[in-house]
């Protein structure tokens, strides 16, 4: 379908609530969506793609037709978004990786000798299961930590069948189990164990380490010194584990605490886990910029709880959720359970807030290279001015004079977000006697466009885009002259703040584009601004300086431009010349010029009495 034909079909769906399915050619789901209005919703990718980011706008380049499915309220077509997108994993909606699924610890009390194990899922078995876990890799930390703790075995031993076959394994050596296989050890007091370690699991870290208290005092009055300091060693041990939040929230949180952050080339969607006001562990994934930003935070709070099969009691979001209360209706439906969807304004709810963002920036900034990053603002900045590709060559121009003298210009050139000085160019305008800036930018850029029109070597590249310092009269100045030429591209001016910094960029017809909201563009455009007027205001500088320099000199008879030279290498300075007495200056000239530089400036004295 055409795209006038797809704005049709959609402007003739209806106004009720429901899921769309945008397809490409070959009949596959690229994106799914829900709208409360199908009609207002799918009608908005196809009217004003101007207003879409890029990588919106890619999407869309790529729908050949869609589908709708009409729900008969808001709440059925929540649920059959997330079933959609489950089942499809469309490539433009922004997807967690559940392929390794969520790791939970398994423990049967039924058995003789019952051990920590992980399952890849839940099932309807009798034993008891705790998480899920973020990880494998985390979910066996904490495996190790409980054995660890409480002197389980973590062998390859079978219980009872080992028992008293083999002399006790290096763990025990190393005091890191109680060495079970010993036929000395009892079952009863290996299921106690266990117990203890289960309700760690259950998060009564503190009521577990009150009972082991309990025991230690009673022992040592006893005078069972031996066995009280074994209460008091796995005491220390169960405390340090609590400490170090090993045990992770999984369903025994009270509160979870999500942040988002993306760069210019990733996103992190970060969650926290509490307990009674402790942080006990961090959940995170990197995934790249989503297609649609807006929608991102809500489409994976959604597929993070509903893929564990698992939510606390309330839930911190770093901005609204347009759906949150049907959200909550599902997971009531899903889970069993009420959740409360908050976005706190302030307080200790939204310090938890900001301490989930902090560590959703850290991790997206580690994983984005400095070359993903200066790719990344290339594609915002592509959006924001409304370019069919990311702007790959720059070209920048700024003029530079002093009351309408040594009018000079420069020319930068940033490729891929980095400047690339063997490009870089330098003009001196021609014919011009007065502070004319427009006429100097429009005799330079005619200049530079003529030699890249003829073929010219060092100017046959064409730009992306131009960059013009100064405002809508500049960019436009510029744009009448090159169409003049046959030469067409993007030209934007940059308009600069009063710390001359720039602000925003402005089109030929005079529309702004603020650029301050985005402090990747702000500052590449600020480096582009700055490096062209450094360049233009030293070669301007330069020329004076040989202006002034030669202009004494070149009123010495004899003295031209090949001497003038030798006396300023030798001398470095008029001040140098002017100082040095004939003798020296021979050295450099011949014996009349030498004189008659002496003279020139030393001339006035000799003739007063």
């Amino acid at each position: 379908m055409t795209r006038e034909e797809l704005k049709q079909a959609a402007l003739s769906l209806p106004y009720e609530p429901g899921v769309y399915l945008m397809k490409n050619a070959a009949g596959t789901v690229i994106y799914v969506g829900k709208a409360k209005k199908l009609k207002n919703r799918v009608s908005q990718y196809f009217q004003d793609t101007a207003a879409h980011n890029a990588k919106t706008r890619k999407m869309v380049s790529n729908v050949d037709h869609f589908e709708t499915i009409a729900a008969a309220t808001e709440f059925e077509a929540l649920v059959l978004e997330c079933s959609l997108i489950k089942h499809y994993m469309p490539k433009y909606n922004i997807l967690l990786k559940d392929d390794k699924g969520y790791p939970y610890l398994r423990v049967d009390l039924r058995e003789a000798y019952p051990v920590i194990t992980l399952a890849t899922r839940v099932t309807d078995d009798g034993a008891r299961y705790f998480g899920p876990y973020g990880s494998r890799g985390r979910t066996q930390q904490v495996i190790d930590a409980l054995r660890t703790t409480f002197r389980l075995p973590g062998c390859s031993k079978k219980f009872p069948r080992d028992i008293g076959r083999e002399r006790p394994c290096l763990n025990y050596q190393m005091e890191r189990c109680d060495g079970w296989c010993r036929p000395c050890m009892q079952q009863a007091d290996y299921h106690a164990r266990l117990e203890q370690a289960v309700l760690l699991l259950e998060g009564k870290h503190q009521s577990l380490c009150q009972e082991l208290q309990e025991k230690m005092e009673t022992a040592a009055e006893e005078l069972r010194f031996e066995r009280a300091a074994e209460y008091r060693d796995r005491l220390r041990a169960i405390e340090l584990l609590g400490q170090k939040q090993l045990v992770t929230a999984g369903t025994m949180a009270d509160t979870d605490v999500i942040g988002w952050y993306q760069t210019e080339a990733k996103a992190c969607f970060a969650v926290l886990h509490f307990i009674k006001g402790n942080l006990m562990d961090k959940d995170y994934e990197v995934l790249p910029v989503p297609e649609e930003p807006d929608d991102a935070l809500s489409s994976l709070v959604k597929q993070y709880y509903l893929t564990r099969k698992a939510a606390p009691r309330r839930i911190f979001l770093p901005a609204e959720m347009d759906d949150a209360a049907l959200f909550e209706e599902l997971l009531l439906q899903e889970l069993g359970k009420h959740v409360l969807i908050r976005t706190p304004q302030r307080g200790y709810g939204r310090r938890l807030v900001e301490l989930a963002e902090k560590n959703a920036r850290e991790e997206a900034e580690r994983a984005t290279s400095k070359a993903e990053r200066l790719s990344g603002t290339l594609v915002l900045l592509q959006s924001m001015l409304g370019l069919r590709e990311p702007p790959r060559r720059l070209e920048a121009y700024d003029i530079s004079n002093i009351a309408g003298t040594d009018i000079v210009a420069s020319m930068t050139v940033f490729e891929d977000g980095k400047p690339k000085k063997s490009d870089y160019k330098r003009f001196q305008v021609r014919g011009l006697t007065d502070q004319d800036d427009y006429a100097s930018m429009r005799q330079v850029l005619c200049r530079r466009f003529r030699h890249y029109l003829d073929g010219d070597s060092g100017f046959s590249e064409r730009p992306d885009a131009l960059l013009i310092d100064g405002g809508a009269v500049h960019a436009e100045t510029v744009r009448a002259a090159l169409s003049e030429m046959g030469v067409f591209l993007p030209i934007f001016g940059m308009v600069k703040d009063n710390r001359h910094r720039t602000r925003a960029l402005v089109t030929p017809d005079g529309q702004e584009i603020s650029i301050q909201s985005n402090p990747a563009v702000f500052a590449l455009i600020g480096r582009i601004q700055e490096e062209t007027h450094r360049f233009a205001i030293t070669y301007q500088r330069t020329l004076r300086s040989r202006h002034v320099r030669g202009s004494q000199l070149d009123a010495i008879p004899g003295i031209g431009e090949k001497r003038r030279n030798q006396l300023l290498r030798r001398f470095r300075s008029l001040a140098a010349i002017r100082a040095a007495s004939r003798e020296e200056l021979q050295e450099v000239l011949p014996a009349p010029q030498a004189q008659a530089v002496y003279d020139h400036f030393h001339g006035q004295e000799q003739t007063q009495p």
